[in-house]
C-alpha cells in the first residue's frame, strides 16, 4: 500500500482544495438550501472516478448512487450524505461557515467533520488507489443521500424500491472521530430515535396575564404534561417503554471496560460538575451505550424578548427526541406516548412525528469490524477503540441489518471537530490519514 499512500500524499493540496470546493456550497436540508446543486456536485465526482452513477429521485432530496466495479463482485458500500446541519448561529463562527477556511492545521466549515470530509476522503482513496493499480480489488459503492440531518425521512423507502443497489457485503458507515487520547474510535452500531413535537392550545390568542386567574394557560400544562414523562433519576415513566431493553451481555461489558472512557476530560469538556445522578464507571457507560433516552430539546411559548410583558400563552410547543436501542420499534414508542399522555389527562395535546429510526448494530466479532481495527492500528501507529455502538442516531438498520449487511464506521474528525456547532472542522493530517484508512480498508477487505 506504500505507493498508494505515496500517491495520497503526493496528491493532498488538491483533494483538500475538492473538499473546499464541495464545503463552500450549502446544502441544509432543514432549509431546502443548495440541495439540488450539492447532489448533482456529488455526482461529477463520482462521474470523475469512472463510476456509473444514478441520481435517484425520492418523494423528497435525491439520492446519489454510484458503482465501481472490481475485480472481484465481493462489494463494499460506503454510507454518506451531502447535507448539512444550519450553520446558525453565524455570529459565533470566526470564519465564514461556507468558506472552507484554514487555520493552524485545520479546515473549518459546515460539513467539514458532518459529512463531506469523510465523503471526499472516500472518494480521494479510490482516485488514489486506481491510480497505482489497474483495477480495484473488490466493487465499491457509494451511497450518498440528501436528508440525513432531518432524519432520512425517506431513505426506507428508498431501500424497499432499490434492495438491488444496497446489496453488498459490507458497509462503510458515514461517520468516525478520534477520542480526547486521540485514538481512532471504529464503531458498531448506532441507536434509534423516536423524534416528536407536542403542541397545545388554550385558547384563540394569548392574553393579558390577569385572565390567568380562570384561563388555562398554555405553558403551564404542557410544563405539567412534559414532567410526567421523567422522573429525576432520569427514569423514563412510560409504561412498557423498556420492555424491549436488554441490559448489555459479559462480551458488552467487556467491550465497554476497554473503552477507556475519560470520564474527567469529558466533563472539562462539557463544563459539567457530574453526569447525571452522579454516574461513573461501568453504570455511567451501560446508559450512555445501552439504555433509551427522552430528552427535552426544546420549549416555546409566550414572551422571552428583553423587559417584561404581562401575557398568559394561547399556545405551546415542545419537541423531544428518544435515543432506542436495538430491538426497540420508535412506532410503538409513539403509540405508548400517546397512550401515556391521554392516560394522564393530556388528551388536548397533540403528537407530531418528525423523524423515526430504528437502531442497528453488527456484532463485536463481525469480521468486516476486525478490518477496519487492524487496518486502523496500521494506519495511526496505536490501538483504536471498538465502540460497540453509538450514543447517536442514524438510518444504519434501513441500509444494513435489514439486509444482513454489517455496518463499520470511521472517519475523519477528532474530540474538537464541533459537530453540528460553530466552527465545525478537521484536521488536515487526519484528513489525509482518514483517506489511507480507506484505501488499506479496501484492499484488506477484498483479501477475507
Amino acid at each position: 500500500m506504500n505507493d498508494v499512500f505515496a500517491h495520497i500524499a503526493a496528491n493532498q493540496e488538491r483533494y483538500v482544495k475538492r473538499l473546499q470546493a464541495l464545503l463552500q456550497q450549502p446544502s441544509v436540508a432543514a432549509q431546502n438550501l443548495g440541495i439540488q446543486e450539492t447532489a448533482a456536485h456529488v455526482v461529477g465526482l463520482l462521474e470523475a472516478l469512472g463510476a456509473q452513477v444514478q441520481l435517484i429521485p425520492t418523494a423528497g432530496q435525491p439520492v446519489v448512487v454510484g458503482v465501481i466495479k472490481g475485480k472481484t463482485d465481493k462489494t463494499l458500500s460506503f454510507y454518506n450524505h451531502y447535507d448539512v446541519q444550519p450553520a446558525e448561529p453565524l455570529e459565533l463562527w470566526e470564519s465564514d461557515p461556507w468558506g472552507g477556511a484554514i487555520r493552524d492545521g485545520r479546515l473549518y466549515a459546515r460539513g467539514a467533520a458532518d459529512n463531506k470530509g469523510d465523503l471526499v476522503a472516500r472518494i480521494n482513496a479510490v482516485e488514489s488507489y486506481l491510480a497505482v493499480h489497474e483495477a480495484l480489488p473488490c466493487t465499491l459503492k457509494f451511497i450518498v443521500e440528501g436528508e440525513e440531518e432531518v432524519g432520512s425521512p425517506h431513505l426506507e423507502a428508498f431501500a424497499e424500491h432499490h434492495a438491488d443497489l444496497i446489496h453488498a457485503d459490507g458497509c462503510i458507515w458515514e461517520f468516525g472521530s478520534k477520542d480526547l487520547q486521540n485514538r481512532p474510535l471504529v464503531t458498531l452500531g448506532l441507536k434509534g430515535i423516536c423524534y416528536v413535537e407536542l403542541r397545545l392550545s388554550c385558547a384563540r390568542s394569548d392574553l393579558h396575564s390577569s385572565w390567568a386567574a380562570v384561563v388555562p394557560n398554555a405553558a403551564w400544562r404542557l410544563t405539567w404534561a412534559l414532567s410526567t414523562l421523567k422522573d429525576p433519576d432520569e427514569r423514563v415513566r412510560i409504561a412498557g417503554f423498556y420492555d424491549e431493553v436488554e441490559r448489555p451481555n459479559a462480551e458488552d461489558l467487556e467491550a465497554l471496560e476497554a473503552l477507556g472512557f475519560d470520564e474527567r476530560g469529558h466533563k472539562e469538556q462539557f463544563g459539567i460538575e457530574n453526569y447525571v445522578n452522579a454516574l461513573s464507571d461501568t453504570p455511567l457507560l451501560e446508559k450512555l451505550y445501552f439504555e433509551p433516552t427522552c430528552t427535552l430539546c426544546g420549549f416555546d411559548s409566550g414572551y422571552t424578548g428583553e423587559g417584561a410583558k404581562t401575557v398568559s400563552p394561547h399556545e405551546a410547543r415542545a419537541k423531544l427526541d428518544f435515543r432506542l436501542v436495538p430491538d426497540q420499534d420508535p412506532g410503538r414508542v409513539v403509540e405508548l406516548l400517546r397512550k401515556h399522555l391521554d392516560l394522564h389527562g393530556f388528551v388536548d395535546v397533540e403528537l407530531s412525528v418528525l423523524a423515526a429510526e430504528r437502531a442497528g448494530r453488527t456484532p463485536l466479532d463481525a469480521p468486516l469490524g476486525r478490518v477496519v481495527m487492524d487496518t486502523a492500528k496500521d494506519i495511526y501507529d496505536v490501538s483504536p477503540v471498538l465502540v460497540p455502538i453509538a450514543p447517536g442516531s442514524g438510518p444504519i438498520y434501513a441500509l444494513c441489518q435489514r439486509f444482513g449487511i454489517p455496518g463499520v464506521s470511521t472517519g475523519c474528525a477528532y474530540s474538537g471537530s464541533q459537530v453540528h456547532a460553530p466552527n465545525e472542522n478537521i484536521r488536515l493530517k487526519d484528513f489525509e490519514r482518514g483517506t489511507q484508512h480507506i484505501a488499506a480498508i479496501v484492499e484488506r477487505f477484498a483479501q477475507t
